[in-house]
């Protein structure tokens, strides 16, 4: 009996360590999911891929840069795409339009990630060609402002963000082996010669965060600019890097998203929307893909994924026959809007 009695009690004392457990589960939020069946497109034609997209201080826009290495800017009451802005002053209307622009992006130029600084009224442009780049309020031709970071060029210049407090622009460099063109490989072999960088507009000087990145892609600061998060294409996480406190300098995993993250945009609540490449026209499909084609196949696709403050993600967005086609998920005022790497559009969808 006294056996019977310690196994019980060793049985009891076995429950007791696995109830919390139980308990912590139950914090973890809800997961939403939504299906995109039709979104509203502002049509670019004859211009494709809005890698990137930007909104100024007054909520003009989109800004969207295509392929043929202009910025777009939509002028909402007059239904029209007008030219903002070109990274290049040896772009020429001739040899740059098109649709197979991938051969002409050395010489005309293909602006990715874009971002106002609203305190002046600058929008910032990253190039891969062209570099760290700015122009005024009234668009134009972009001034230089950095090609390199301590003595090494930049190589693949990817998307950017900047604190609005102090003007600083925390930007990526994807890979300093593969150009644009050929950025596939970078993922395909999981080559780690990527950078994390800083530009600080008082003294023009670029600073190295972080180094040995997979393909580093998205970067958005957090809502209180005590940290910068930068998204690693190849291997899927989102990392963090600490600008202030205790942790001053380091980096930690902040989430981990399925399958090819993209760009990465922080909402007004702080939280953030990362854009899914689900690689089936990106990897899989190398080169299959062409600017305009407009995607994949005629399942569901995840185009999105929303993460809170904490790294958790809240919501998923998938889209049917999206397949490789989105590059970015922005929200501003209850909409959502798309960029895309191929297609001839700018997509949005109201939450109202």
């Amino acid at each position: 009996m006294e056996v019977k009695l310690t196994l019980t009690l060793t049985m009891l004392s076995m429950v007791v360590v696995v109830i919390p457990c139980v308990v912590a589960a139950v914090v973890t939020p809800i997961v939403s999911n939504v299906v995109l069946s039709n979104h509203d497109q502002l049509d670019l034609t004859p211009a494709v891929g809005p890698e990137s997209l930007a909104f100024d201080g007054s909520g003009g826009g989109p800004y969207a840069g295509v392929w043929d290495g202009r910025v777009l800017k939509w002028e909402g009451h007059r239904r029209r795409w007008v030219e903002f802005a070109i990274t290049t002053p040896h772009r020429r209307e001739k040899q740059c339009h098109g649709t197979d622009y991938m051969k002409q992006e050395s010489f005309c130029g293909r602006p990715l990630g874009l971002q106002f600084y609203h305190a002046t009224g600058e929008l910032y442009i990253v190039d891969p060609y062209f570099g760290l780049m700015k122009v005024g309020p009234q668009g134009g031709l972009a001034e230089q402002l950095a090609t390199a970071a301590d003595g090494q060029p930049f190589f693949l210049l990817n998307n950017l963000d900047i604190d609005q407090a102090t003007g600083i622009v925390y930007f990526t460099d994807s890979s300093n082996q593969f150009r644009r063109r050929d950025w596939v490989w970078s993922i395909l072999i999981r080559e780690t010669t990527g950078r994390l960088l800083k530009y600080d507009p008082s003294t023009r000087r670029v600073t190295v965060l972080l180094d040995r990145l997979a393909f580093p892609n998205g970067v958005a600061l957090s809502q209180d600019s005590s940290s910068v998060l930068v998204v690693e294409s190849t291997t899927s996480r989102i990392l963090r890097y600490w600008l202030c406190g205790p942790k001053n300098g380091t980096s930690d995993v902040f989430a981990t998203v399925p399958d090819y993250p993209d760009n990465l945009k922080r909402n007004s609540d702080g939280e953030f929307w990362v854009a899914i490449n689900n690689g089936k026209g990106k990897v899989e499909g190398i080169g299959k893909m062409r600017a305009g084609d407009g995607g994949g196949g005629g399942g569901e696709d995840t185009v999105g994924v929303r993460i809170d403050g904490e790294g958790r993600v809240v919501e998923v967005l998938r889209e049917v026959g999206a397949a490789g086609a989105v590059s970015e998920v922005d929200e501003v005022n209850g909409i959502l809007w798309f960029g895309s790497l191929i297609r001839p559009f700018v997509g949005f969808y109201s939450r109202h």
